[in-house]
C-alpha cells in the first residue's frame, strides 16, 4: 500500500503562523515524521512526503505527485487558526471532499475518534470542504486540522513533542484499522548463551581446598565470599558434598602459597593432592 503524507503549507508560508509566532509547518512536519515512522512498522506500506524542508511546494505539485506516484490515500496534516489574535475557537475537525468518497469518510470518522479520544479536544466532527488536496486527488483523500493555533491553551499543545506523536500515533492506528495493515513481525530475541560448564578438577596437582557442604547454598555463600576477597574459585561436586576450591597447581610450594594467602584472610584452606 502507498500512503502520501502532506505536511500543509511550508516553512515559509506567509500568515501561517500563532500570535506569538510558531510556524504551522513545524507542527504538521513533525506530525507527518512521526506517523511515518509508526507506519514503518507495518508490513507492505510504502510512504511517501508531499512536502519539502527545502521549499514551499505549490498545492498542484503535491497532488501531481500523488496522482503521478499511483498511492492509495493521501493524508493532508495541518493546525487550524481562527483569526490572527488570542481567542477560545478550539477542537480537533477532519474533512474531506464533498462528494463524501465512502472510504475517504469511514477513514476519516476513523482518525477524528481516534483524535478526539486520545487527546480528549472538542470533537467539531467530520466536514465537508472543496479544497484542493481532496479535489485533485485521484486516490480517497483526507485533510486533518489538529488543533487550534490562536487558542493560548491549545497551542501549548501544538508545540509539544508528545502531542505531536499522539497525533501521529491515532491517525496511524485510524489508517491501520480502516485497510487491515499488518504489523512487521518483532526481530526474534537472540539466542541465551549457554553456561559455561564448571572446570573439571585436574589430576596429579596439587589442591587447594577451602570448604565442603552438604548444601549447596552453603558452597556458593563461601564461593562468593572468595570472589569478594580477590580469590579465584570454583565449586564441584564430590562424594555427596559441595567442594569450593580455590587453586590447582603442579608445583606444591605455589599452593602453599596460596594456602597462606587464604589463611590470612581467616579461612581454613588444606592443600591435598590428586
Amino acid at each position: 500500500m502507498k500512503i502520501m503524507l502532506d505536511a500543509g503549507h511550508g516553512y515559509n508560508t506567509s500568515g501561517k503562523r500563532s500570535p506569538d509566532g510558531m510556524r504551522e509547518y513545524e507542527f504538521n512536519r513533525a506530525v507527518a515524521e512521526y506517523a511515518k515512522g509508526f507506519l514503518d512498522g507495518y508490513q507492505n506500506v510504502t510512504i511517501y512526503y508531499a512536502h519539502s524542508d527545502q521549499t514551499d511546494v505549490p498545492l498542484q505539485q503535491r497532488t501531481n505527485s500523488a496522482n503521478n506516484l499511483g498511492v492509495d490515500v493521501y493524508i493532508s496534516i495541518h493546525a487550524n487558526a481562527y483569526g490572527t489574535t488570542w481567542n477560545d475557537a478550539g477542537g480537533i475537525e477532519t474533512f474531506i471532499y464533498p462528494s463524501r468518497p465512502s472510504i475517504a469518510l469511514a477513514l476519516a470518522q476513523k482518525i477524528q475518534r481516534n483524535l478526539i479520544a486520545q487527546t480528549g479536544l472538542r470533537n467539531r466532527g467530520v466536514k465537508t470542504a472543496d479544497f484542493h488536496v481532496l479535489r485533485e486527488t485521484n486516490m480517497d483523500a483526507v485533510l486533518i486540522e489538529c488543533g487550534f493555533m490562536t487558542n493560548p491553551e491549545e497551542i501549548k499543545l501544538l508545540r509539544s513533542e508528545s502531542y505531536r506523536r499522539t497525533c501521529a500515533d491515532a491517525i496511524v492506528k485510524a489508517v491501520a484499522e480502516q485497510f487491515g495493515l499488518v504489523k512487521k513481525p518483532a526481530p526474534a530475541p537472540a539466542p541465551t548463551p549457554a553456561p559455561s560448564p564448571s572446570p573439571t578438577p585436574t589430576t596429579d596437582l596439587y589442591k587447594v581446598q577451602v570448604g565442603a557442604f552438604k548444601q549447596r547454598s552453603n558452597a556458593e555463600a563461601l564461593a562468593t565470599r572468595l570472589k569478594n576477597d580477590g580469590f579465584q574459585n570454583f565449586i564441584f561436586s564430590d562424594a555427596g558434598l559441595f567442594k569450593v576450591q580455590a587453586g590447582a597447581f603442579k608445583d606444591k610450594q605455589n599452593a602453599d602459597e596460596l594456602l597462606q594467602k587464604l589463611r590470612s584472610k581467616g579461612y581454613q584452606p588444606y592443600v591435598y593432592r590428586d
